[in-house]
């Protein structure tokens, strides 16, 4: 284990610090007391066998700051012990990733001495994680010093209290020359070449490295349609026939981009160790709530929730409120075009250069108006989720992404799809879709870049200035790399990174055909993105937990999604075409015919492409096949020494009898 985590220039614990405990701050003496055996006790008795101890702060400004902050290390057995408990995978002599066992570590290729730098720090505080949140009750009824708080046999201890608010948060320390040293490899130096994915995994884990990994892979795939859309918008300004030809590249690219990602994600997956390696089974959310009932999986206790109730909340409230917002997002879209067409009229009066710009204040005003919408929106639909009470994690996100994709979606692309197919307004669609594109662009970069860069600054500077003035020259670093990342913003995920990725990709899969310079300005706008985020993720937000994954998850199914209406939509607006239509002078229903069959064609070659494409590279697939035949070969020597283990017991009994 790495030792970049230093506790105090003397030392006062025998660990490295790596997870950071926080109760409130008025629990119960007795609670605490418990909760830090029971952390501390061996496993064998039900315990998590970790190291903790508390740090103490100085009084701040007359204000006696929280008393029950703690650190979690762990010793090295432990740890190794518990990378095999958890399934991870390492690389094997032979170059192929196997899951790890303590019983064969001299095999694995970096496995050296006792062990030490095996694992990396963030390896290490998933494990530590993965400890605390599995440190189930055993007889208690109740956590002491509270006696309603009640506590249910094999239920998680730790979520229990996160759900009551007893535990106020646990996050991962930074390793602070490991995060200099990926600061300056990622974004500290402007540079051409590829981000260190695998640094960025061996810090924050494999699901925060596969999109970064996403986000430059749909950065690099949008230079083709940048470089072909700068001459299609300088020299065919106005010829927006020839913006056909743009709409076929653009259905091709579309179907192409998200099966080479699959591709690309599986290798990256593989070479991370998470491409075969199966999910833990899935503990109930910390917020999830019920009568006391048996888990008919795991046989404990635990909360039930009837999934009929469930049901009724979610199409009885969860269903109409969002009808609600998708009809309030229609009635704002007629206001901007009501804006919109106040804006022409006065224009056409007086065409100046004043009144030219006025016709660009609508669109901005709309585009200022969506982004509050869907933040607010946002909001509105975690707390429905939350208020369905799913029981897991994976099928809240499940219900939170559909939710938001679907107000998102109509929100941002309703009016483009209004003014190409019912006012068919070329002119007004690339005004709009440029208006749209850029406003938002400038607000997310506000709101993502400069304001928490200001922010962080005068919060670095304000806690520093208060720890030199509290402890005089006394140097205690760990103290003030605690007080200052338990201020910091907790990192919620890479669901608002996606989506914003997702309804970039909506523009310039849908309608860039008519503005060609959509693909030029998400570049620009991924480029900064990439910088942004990097500086965010390693000063900003708390260090998160590592989350394990092979892909993007239900992001890929709503890109895919996106795909396939990009492709009725070119389709559509190829159709369109004055061009196209000048093919069939007489006859409208046969072109809206020959439109729909070319698409049927289309969807047809893309869900060939997709079967004929593996999503998993050849020389992976072998890799992995011959791991399984290996195992299977094993487990039969295993089986076949075992059965004559039990035979040679037997044959003096049978000479026996046989006597």
């Amino acid at each position: 284990m790495q030792r970049g985590l230093s506790v105090s220039d003397s030392d006062v614990f025998l660990f490295t610090p790596l997870v950071v405990l926080e109760l409130a701050h008025d629990t119960k003496a007795e609670a605490i007391t418990w909760l830090l055996n029971r952390i501390r006790e061996k496993q064998e008795n039900g315990g998590a066998e970790l190291l903790v101890e508390q740090l103490l702060f100085p009084a701040q400004d007359g204000q006696k700051p929280n008393p029950n902050v703690f650190v979690v290390g762990s010793t090295l057995q432990r740890l190794l012990n518990g990378s095999e408990e958890v399934g991870m995978f390492k690389e094997f002599q032979d170059g192929t990733m196997r899951g790890f066992t303590y019983a064969n570590r001299e095999s694995f290729k970096d496995f050296e001495g006792d062990g030490d730098g095996f694992l990396s720090v963030a390896e290490c505080q998933y494990i530590i994680k993965h400890e605390l949140d599995t440190l189930r009750a055993k007889s208690e009824e109740h956590v002491p010093g509270y006696p309603k708080l009640k506590l249910y046999p094999g239920k998680s201890v730790v979520r229990r209290l996160q759900s009551k608010g007893v535990l106020v948060q646990y996050f991962p320390l930074h390793d602070k020359e490991e995060l200099k040293r990926l600061s300056f490899s990622w974004y500290k130096k402007i540079k051409l070449s590829l981000q260190p994915l695998d640094d960025i995994r061996h810090y924050f884990g494999e699901g925060l490295a596969l999109y970064f990994g996403f986000l430059e892979y749909f950065t690099f795939a949008l230079v083709p349609m940048a470089l072909i859309g700068i001459p299609y918008y300088l020299f065919d300004w106005e010829d927006y026939d020839k913006y056909v030809l743009f709409a076929v590249f653009n259905l091709v690219w579309s179907t192409v981009f998200l099966e080479v990602w699959k591709r690309c994600s599986a290798t990256l997956a593989y070479s991370w160790g998470t491409l075969s390696r199966k999910k833990a089974f899935e503990e109930p959310r910390p917020g999830f709530h019920g009568a006391l009932g048996l888990n008919p999986v795991t046989g404990r206790e635990e909360p039930v929730y009837p999934s009929s109730r469930r049901q009724l909340r979610i199409y009885l409230t969860s269903v109409p409120f969002v009808l609600l917002c998708l009809y309030l997002s229609f009635y704002v879209m007629m206001v901007y075009f009501d804006m919109e067409n106040w804006a022409i009229s006065i224009y056409n009066e007086n065409p100046n250069f004043s009144t030219s710009i006025l016709l660009f204040v609508p669109s901005i005003i709309y585009a200022i108006v969506i982004e509050i919408m869907n933040l607010l929106y946002r909001y509105a639909a975690e707390f429905l989720t939350n208020w369905e009470n799913h029981r897991l994690e994976s099928s809240f996100q499940n219900h939170l992404v559909l939710k938001v994709l679907v107000f998102n979606f109509v929100n941002c692309f309703a009016s483009l799809f209004y003014i190409a197919f019912v006012m068919q307004d070329m002119v007004l669609l690339r005004q709009s879709l440029a208006t749209l594109l850029i406003t938002s662009q400038i607000l997310n970069q506000v709101m993502e870049a400069f304001l928490p860069y200001w922010l962080q600054r005068r919060r670095n500077k304000k806690v520093h200035k208060r720890m030199r003035r509290l402890m005089g020259d006394k140097e205690l670093p760990l103290l003030e790399q605690v007080q200052l990342e338990t201020d910091m913003n907790t990192y919620l995920g890479t669901f608002d990174d996606y989506l914003e990725q997702f309804l970039l990709f909506g523009y310039v899969s849908l309608f860039s055909c008519v503005y060609p310079l959509a693909a030029v300005l998400v570049v620009l706008n991924n480029i900064t993105e990439v910088y942004s985020d990097a500086f965010k993720m390693c000063h900003v937000f708390k260090r998160p937990f590592t989350e394990p994954a092979s892909d993007i998850g239900v992001w890929q199914l709503a890109f895919e999604t996106m795909s396939i209406i990009a492709v009725v939509t070119n389709c559509a607006l190829i159709g369109l075409s004055p061009q196209v239509k000048a093919y069939f002078p007489e006859s409208e229903t046969q072109l809206i015919l020959i439109v729909v069959a070319i698409e049927h064609v289309l969807l047809a070659l893309k869900f060939i492409l997709a079967f004929v494409i593996p999503d998993v590279p050849k020389q992976i697939q072998i890799k992995l096949a011959k791991l399984e035949f290996q195992s299977l070969e094993a487990l039969k020597k295993r089986s076949r020494a075992l059965s004559r283990k039990c035979w040679k017991s037997r044959r003096p009994e049978i000479l026996i009898s046989g006597m």
